[in-house]
This record gives C-alpha cells, structure tokens and sequence, in this order.
C-alpha cells in the first residue's frame, strides 16, 4: 500500500512539474502525456476526428446544407394566377380569342422579340426561325463583356452571315463593357439591359405593340404569340409559363420557367427587365432550354459568364471531363440541390432528371433541322469539344 501510494504521489508531481516549469529534456512528450490525461478517448476522437471532418465538410457541403434548409427561412413567392391556355391547329382565332375571355381585333399587333445576346448561336437560330412568322422586329444587343467583366468577341457580328433571313427586320447594337473588378455581376446585367431599353425605342417601338422579354433560351412558341397579337383586351403584362429543360430536350425539369414575358408597350412606363412584373402567366407557352450548347468549351464559358458564377466554386468543376459525364447524367453542372421552397419538392427533384423519350411538341425549326441538332434530341448526350 505504501509503494502504490508512493507511486501515484511521485506521477502527479511529475505531472505537475512538468505542466509547471519541468525538465527541459523530457518536456515535449511529458506534456502531451500531461494535457492528453485530462481527456478521455471520446473526446480526444471529437477533437481530433469529428470537429476537422465537420469543419471539411461544411466547406465541401455547405452550399447544399443551405439549399436544404432554404424552406426554414425562405417563404415561397407569391402564387401566379394561371391563365388556361387554349390551342388547336383547326381551330379559329376567333374562337381561341373567345375562349380566353378575349375579343379578336380587326388587324394584328406588331411584336417586338429584344434579347440580350451572349453566345448562344444554336438557340438563337431556333429561337428566331420559331419566332419568324409573327415578329415585326427583332432586336439584339451584345457587349464585348460578359455579367461577370470577362472580355469576349461580338459572337452575333462573327455569325451574322447564318441569320441572313431576318436581315430585313433585324435592329443590332453593341456595346462596350465597363469591365469593373468586384462589382455585382447582376449591376453589369442591368446596364446591358437599360442599353436594351434604347436599343428597342431605335427599333420603332409604338404605344400598344408587344413586347417579347426573354433570354435566348427562352422561346415563346409562335402560336400563344399570334394569340397574343389578335387578341383583344389581354393583360398588359403576361409571363409565360415554359417547358424547363436542361442540356437538351431530353432533360425536362419541369413546367416552372416564369421570367419570360410579354408587354403590350407602353412608352416612358415599359422597362426591360427578367424579373417578376406580374401576378398573371399564360400557361404551357414555349420551352426553357438551359445550358443546351454544342461545344463543351461553351458550357465553360457560361460557367464563367452568367450572373450566377459564385457556383463555380471549385475549378475542377469546369473539368471538360466531368462536365461531359453530367450532361448525359442529367445532374447539376454546379453540384447543387434543387432550389425549391418545400422539402418535397427539394427531395423529389434530388439526383438524376428522368430522361424523356418524347421529341413531341418542340420548336419546329428544330425537327426540320434534326441532323443539324441532333445534339438537342434524346439520345445524344455526347457533345464536341469546341
């Protein structure tokens, strides 16, 4: 007894001494042997293992942590108040007109169709041979600068030759970029699209004529737009519910796309803009197709370009590789989760998009054209370099 005791009284002054002043020589393992006593396994794991891999995690993870969350501190927008939308080939204007609540008008409105350009060639090829028929004038501004101040070509002045169709009836613009390092990408998104307001007062535009508000990408189907210009006493602003697809028209996402928009201008009141402007919106009116490029140095670029290029958070995300791999999955090229309101629905669109078999109901121009844009049909994920 007196030798256990004489041991335990010698360790714990050695253990003090140590963690006091001690002996140099024995002081680095000595000390970690004295701090570490104080802890048992448990906590030296959390310490050690749990605390790093949680602080490696959030950094990896913390994007999708956030989105999942997004419905705890984020209320839902507003409902829109859905506008049925009626069409038959066979069927008379007159009688679609009626069956909307609408009058029918002695002679159609002009429409106007303004974009702001990029470089999406492929859509805006198949936007306009869409669009064609029933448009008065379309216009188009591009800058030497992306939203985010990357310099880039005047990709529309490059292939001008390839819309030599539309010539006629074509108002183009350029402007220069102010190429401010830091700034909001979505400031250098309102300039150009303050530029685009100008640019369609140049175009002609009258009192009562409409006006297409759209991305690229985003393509009205040209029968709700001669609905819209024979009509009588529609809304003054409509936004136009969209098929949502991603990398081609195999990917549909689902019917959700808004921004689109038509106006019936009114002069020193209609302003350009890709945000909400009314509570009312035309049902199954055209096709969003996101990111649906040819060439995989495309979808870099947009990467890069877009508002949005926070998402990029890691470089191998612009991986030419993996990009190619995601784009016949069907995932998300920034390795984020659905941004949704509701958990169901965050969960039910979690992983892979249902691939569709159906070419049905698409942009005519791009089945005439289905060799040209195969890459857009399903069943052909793969894309060229570029």
């Amino acid at each position: 007894m007196m030798l256990d005791g004489y041991n335990s009284k010698k360790s714990d002054d050695i253990c003090e001494e140590v963690c006091g002043q001690g002996v140099r020589g024995a002081l680095s393992m000595s000390r970690i042997r004295c701090i570490l006593k104080g802890f048992d396994l448990r906590t030296i794991i959390l310490l050690l293992v749990v605390i790093p891999l949680g602080i490696i995690g959030i950094y990896l993870h913390g994007q999708k942590i956030t989105y999942f969350l997004r419905p705890l501190w984020e209320k839902p927008p507003k409902p829109f108040i859905e506008v049925t939308h009626y069409y038959n080939e066979n069927a008379t204007m007159e009688t679609l007109c009626k069956l909307h609540g609408w009058g029918i008008r002695d002679y159609p409105r002009r429409v106007f169709d303004a974009v702001l350009f990029n470089n999406e060639v492929d859509m805006l090829s198949i936007r306009w041979k869409e669009l064609y028929p029933y448009v008065t004038q379309f216009v188009i501004l591009e800058s030497n600068s992306t939203f985010t101040g990357i310099s880039k070509p005047f990709f529309f002045r490059i292939h001008r030759d390839k819309f030599q169709f539309v010539e006629p009836r074509l108002t183009y613009g350029t402007i220069g970029g102010r190429f401010k390092k830091g700034e909001n990408p979505f400031v250098e998104e309102a300039y150009q699209r303050v530029a685009l307001d100008h640019l369609i007062r140049v175009a002609g535009i009258e009192e009562d004529d409409l006006l297409i508000m759209s991305d690229v990408d985003e393509i009205p189907s040209r029968h709700t737009v001669n609905l819209l210009r024979w009509c009588d006493e529609i809304p003054p602003i409509l936004h136009l519910r969209l098929r949502n697809y991603l990398y081609s028209f195999e990917f549909k996402v689902d019917d959700n796309s808004w921004r689109a928009s038509i106006h019936r201008y009114q002069p020193a009141k209609t302003r350009y803009a890709h945000f909400r402007q009314t509570d009312y919106i035309l049902s199954d009116s055209g096709w969003h197709c996101s990111f649906c490029f040819r060439y995989i140095q495309e979808f870099i670029f947009k990467m890069k370009a877009y508002s949005h290029t926070d998402r990029v958070r890691f470089s191998h995300y612009l991986n030419p590789q993996r990009i190619q791999d995601i784009i016949c999955k069907g995932t998300n090229l920034f390795d984020m989760l659905p941004e949704e309101y509701t958990f169901r629905e965050i969960i039910g669109k979690m992983g892979p998009i249902p691939r569709s078999y159906s070419a049905v109901h698409l942009p005519a121009y791009l089945i005439k054209k289905a060799d040209k844009y195969k890459y857009l049909l399903p069943g052909n994920c793969l894309r060229e370099s570029g």
